[in-house]
């Protein structure tokens, strides 16, 4: 194409800021997965716990946030949960990069929710005689479930993680209706400045892309090397 002006994206401080939202979506990512898993793991274990109060509160996370769109979920937590708060703190989170902040809780209550029941499902996939016969060889409940069942289980559940990583890496991009500088927020603030759509779009488009095939040649890469065989 004649008239792309490969400058915008190699140089100067239009190429600052789509590196700078480019660096925060990836810190998005990376903060939210380090979140989501522990809790999503937490959530699963309460799915399946003897005790119905317990499966209860789980039970009542996942579909709250399951059947709520992720951009109410952003709107939420950006525009609605600190109306609950003092005035005083409240202008003190808005001083303070809230924006990346609010993005972080919506989207790790969201992917935790949906990875939770990905590992539910792995952990289930375990037969019940590993863990009846780690209990008989004098291992407690705690560490029959840490030792034999969720080694097993989280093996299983790579697969459909990899995939949850991939949506919340391209959910990143919709932290940009609360004001995030991510990426696409900095895409849409050099077309504004420049009143070129296509040279900014064009770097955003080849960054989810570029990290979204590599987290899916990751994804394959293990499943090639550590397949699930029949338990």
């Amino acid at each position: 194409m004649s008239d792309f002006d490969v400058s915008i994206l190699l140089s100067g401080p239009y190429h600052e800021l789509l590196l700078k939202g480019l660096t925060l979506s990836l810190v998005l990512l990376g903060v939210t997965l380090l979140l989501s898993l522990p809790l999503a793991l937490l959530i699963a274990l309460l799915r399946l716990s003897p005790l119905a109060p317990l499966r209860a509160i789980a039970w009542l996370f996942v579909e709250s946030i399951r059947n709520v769109p992720l951009l109410a979920h952003m709107l939420f937590w950006y525009f609605g949960a600190p109306e609950l708060l003092p005035e005083s703190l409240r202008e003190w989170l808005y001083g303070q990069n809230f924006e990346a902040i609010a993005a972080v809780v919506a989207l790790t209550l969201y992917t935790s929710a949906y990875m939770s029941e990905d590992m539910r499902s792995g952990i289930r996939a375990v037969p019940r005689v590993q863990f009846e016969a780690s209990r008989a060889l004098g291992l407690g409940f705690l560490a029959s479930l840490r030792l034999v069942v969720l080694p097993q289980a989280l093996r299983i559940t790579v697969p459909p993680l990899v995939s949850q990583t991939l949506n919340l890496w391209k959910n990143t991009s919709i932290a940009t209706v609360i004001g995030a500088a991510e990426l696409m927020y900095q895409a849409a603030k050099v077309e504004t400045a420049t009143f070129r759509s296509f040279e900014p779009f064009v770097f955003a488009t080849v960054g989810y892309l570029t990290l979204s095939l590599l987290i899916t040649g990751l994804g394959a890469w293990y499943q090639r090397c550590h397949p699930v065989r029949a338990l």
